[in-house]
């Protein structure tokens, strides 16, 4: 299996317990986890998101299972030479968090870095949210994604390949439906935020747009990472679709375009 959505660091706003490498390590040999792309989390909240990137590269060249997604800030000047270290370092994906940061998610800069991901083959990878609204700490006073946002990246270039993580079956069904199939078929959702059974919703969006469009995300430490699995497991799949969203679709989505 390949995990598109973990961290690695402490959380600002409450106490996250296994937020070290180790911890990230034992957890993915407990649930048969072989492949983590890791962000690291403290650095999101920071000023400048990118002053991480290094400490980040740094704990996965150590580790033959992590793979580094940096954080590219296209409101800073660096925002071009960050992405080209992380085509360089060959990392899976880039992250951008517009809301966190105060940039308009659908600005003329979002845009460009979309544009430019496009160029060098490089998925971008959004979060809707890091938790529920109703456990933020007050002083977290950053919005959510709107699902205009994805809209306009995927649009905005003929390339782009975005990766959006911890949006819920509202969300997806929003941006899919709204979209052309050409467009809707460069967007990639982890699944981490879907829920199972009882309501099936997971289910549902597998059945309406397909397992071609869903990647294996736990967003561990911030959420249960079992969570995820067991939905898959509660699941009858076939075992082609489960071997794509397990780990086949979030394969296809790190190799560059022909």
């Amino acid at each position: 299996m390949i995990d598109v959505n973990t961290f690695l660091g402490g959380y600002p706003f409450r106490r996250v317990p296994g937020t070290t490498t180790e911890a990230l390590l034992a957890s993915m040999d407990r649930l048969g986890i072989q492949e983590a792309w890791v962000s690291h989390l403290p650095a999101i909240f920071w000023r400048d998101p990118t002053e991480g990137n290094p400490w980040l590269y740094e704990a996965t060249a150590h580790e033959s299972r992590f793979r580094p997604v940096p954080s590219v800030e296209p409101g800073l000047a660096n925002w071009e030479s960050e992405l080209a270290v992380a085509v360089e370092r060959n990392a899976p994906a880039v992250r951008v968090d517009p809301a966190v940061h105060g940039l308009d998610p659908v600005g003329m800069p979002m845009r460009r870095l979309g544009a430019a991901c496009a160029e060098v083959g490089m998925p971008l990878m959004l979060a809707v949210r890091f938790e529920d609204g109703r456990q933020r700490h007050p002083i977290d006073q950053s919005g959510e994604l709107p699902a205009a946002a994805v809209r306009a990246l995927v649009r905005a270039d003929p390339r782009t390949r975005v990766l959006v993580t911890h949006a819920d079956r509202g969300f997806i069904e929003e941006t899919h439906w709204s979209l052309m199939p050409e467009e809707s078929s460069r967007i990639w959702w982890d699944i981490c935020w879907i829920w199972g059974p009882p309501e099936d919703h997971l289910q549902l969006l597998l059945e309406t747009i397909g397992p071609a469009r869903f990647v294996l995300g736990t967003g561990m430490p911030l959420r249960i990472p079992e969570t995820p699995i067991a939905r898959l497991d509660l699941l009858d799949l076939p075992l082609a679709d489960r071997a794509a969203i397990d780990h086949g679709n979030a394969e296809a989505l790190s190799r560059k375009p022909a």
